[in-house]
């Protein structure tokens, strides 16, 4: 099952964010949140995004939602300092949607690029009808 790490500024977005996804993807136990620095500041943390890729790689690779710019910089940085061989892509996709996406087809044994493919197209879902 691929895993999903969910990079935000905050802790508390990071989480409430997972707590949401996992309400509808309870099966995935390999999303992670990554929000905050170590202090509890508003940041992102490269290491904590390291951390969390390697909690959520199962070995079917790891889709990386982040909220703001400088967080994408950060899971860059995560990616380059990784030991092991795992295939990370991060996802051009709103954070809250595109989570629930890609948890949602993570479930259903997606590939990553599936996975990716899901929270990008939550990109045009409209909420209105």
């Amino acid at each position: 099952m691929v895993g999903i790490v969910i990079v935000s500024h905050s802790a508390k977005v990071a989480e409430g964010i997972y707590d949401l996804v996992m309400q509808m993807a309870s099966e995935n136990d390999h999303i992670i949140p990554a929000g905050g620095l170590e202090d509890g500041s508003i940041g992102t943390d490269a290491f904590k995004i390291q951390e969390a890729i390697e909690s959520a790689d199962t070995g079917d690779g790891v889709a990386v939602l982040a909220d703001l710019g400088s967080g994408i910089m950060s899971a860059e940085m995560a990616i380059e300092m990784l030991d092991e061989d795992i295939v990370v892509r991060i996802a051009d996709a709103p954070i809250l949607e595109g989570a629930v996406s890609a948890a949602v087809t993570s479930t259903s044994g997606a590939s990553l690029d599936e996975v990716i493919e899901a929270a990008e197209e939550a990109r045009t879902a409209s909420k209105l009808s």
